[in-house]
């Protein structure tokens, strides 16, 4: 059993609401573009505002892809630093307690990767497992929880850190009148997100005690409800006391991958000279409401649920088509993916992050003990990642 501890976000500073962003964007067109169409296609994504990694009146000046990709490792590794700092403290864990961290992105290239930059800099073990992933897209959230469970599955006593840091905005090509790329620009926004989860051997208001050669030790009972486990003496700082959790912390049942074979060209990346250019199939909605949802229904039957059976509907939130081709395949009722529209209008798609911050949403008013929950995303592949959840 693997339980969620805590889930944090964390944003640039720069917030702008859609129009800022769409006028600014037409006003640096070439000459003879499709301004009313920018504009007809932004306004059709559902985002109301966004975050932006920088300031608008910058990416105008943004040159070389190394350049841009310079800024990426620079800033996602201070915002990454940021989301993984206030999910720990909010989770009541030490960063030396962490035994695995996985890191997701696709918006930019860091050798060494994201987590290894950061891990000095929060307070990583130098032994702390480490699992990056590249290529997910916006699945790699779900992808990302799923690996985690899979490692306290097999080390029950341990504790992982999930961390999601996407900077879209540095990938757009300002030249590129494609539609794709002009639904991205509209589309993605900012962010990062972190999530710490627990083997199910742990007290749920505990975090395991580490000893003086890195191995995680097991815990045991000590008196205090908030005194943290402990096995006798060590050479090490005195122990953090445990935070009992706020809200009912969910647990990882089951996780389930698919890729859709023939669907390969549908989504992704066209890396070249110029950077990362977006490449958005028209075809998706369809995929998602033929492909997806019977993989949904399937994954749920195997639990012996249906899609009535779900109180807490995490999905990506991959634009409004997306989301209605879900609704209308699954027979959902209007309220079951509220909150992923809530995130589209807020922020924008986040890519990998977009699924934790709606479970750090869906958190803050936790469904009754007992519910059932499904976290999925979609990404390149085309691809499906799904993680089914109970509180």
């Amino acid at each position: 059993m693997t339980r969620v501890l805590a889930v944090s976000t964390a944003f640039p500073p720069h917030r702008y609401m859609q129009d800022e962003i769409t006028e600014d964007l037409v006003s640096g067109l070439p000459p003879g573009s499709d301004r009313e169409l920018v504009r007809r296609l932004h306004a059709a994504t559902g985002v109301e505002s966004r975050h932006l990694a920088l300031p608008l009146d910058r990416y105008r000046d943004l040159g070389t892809f190394g350049e841009t990709n310079r800024l990426f490792v620079e800033l996602a590794t201070a915002l990454g630093a940021e989301a993984v700092t206030r999910a720990l403290d909010d989770a009541g864990v030490r960063p030396e307690d962490v035994d695995l961290v996985v890191s997701t992105t696709v918006t930019g290239i860091a050798t060494p990767s994201l987590e290894a930059r950061l891990a000095a800099r929060i307070g990583l073990r130098p032994d702390v497992r480490r699992t990056p992933l590249f290529g997910l897209g916006c699945s790699a959230g779900a992808a990302g929880l799923a690996r985690v469970h899979e490692f306290l599955d097999g080390r029950p006593g341990g504790i992982a850190l999930l961390l999601s840091t996407e900077l879209c905005s540095l990938t757009l090509q300002r030249a590129d009148m494609s539609t794709a790329n002009l639904v991205a620009g509209g589309l993605f926004g900012d962010g990062a997100a972190a999530l710490v989860a627990a083997g199910g051997d742990l007290p749920p208001a505990s975090s395991p005690t580490t000893t003086t050669t890195g191995e995680t030790a097991t815990p045991r009972t000590t008196t205090g409800p908030t005194t943290r486990p402990t096995t006798g003496p060590t050479t090490g700082p005195t122990p953090a006391p445990a935070r009992p959790s706020a809200s009912p912390a969910p647990t990882v049942v089951a996780a389930r991958s698919r890729l859709y074979p023939g669907t390969e060209h549908l989504l992704g990346w066209d890396v070249g000279d110029w950077g990362f250019r977006m490449v958005l199939g028209r075809e998706l909605p369809e995929l998602v409401r033929l492909h997806v949802t019977e993989e949904v229904e399937s994954f749920l039957a195997e639990h012996d649920l249906k899609p009535t059976d779900v109180t807490a509907w995490i999905c990506h939130p991959g634009g409004p088509k997306i989301l209605d081709a879900l609704a209308d395949g699954l027979g959902l009722p209007d309220p079951a993916l509220a909150a992923s529209r809530r995130a589209l209008a807020a922020h924008g798609n986040l890519s990998s992050a977009s699924v934790l911050q709606i479970l750090q949403d869906t958190q803050s008013q936790p469904p009754p003990p007992g519910a059932i929950g499904l976290l999925l995303a979609f990404g390149p592949g085309f691809s499906s990642e799904l993680v089914l959840l109970a509180w």
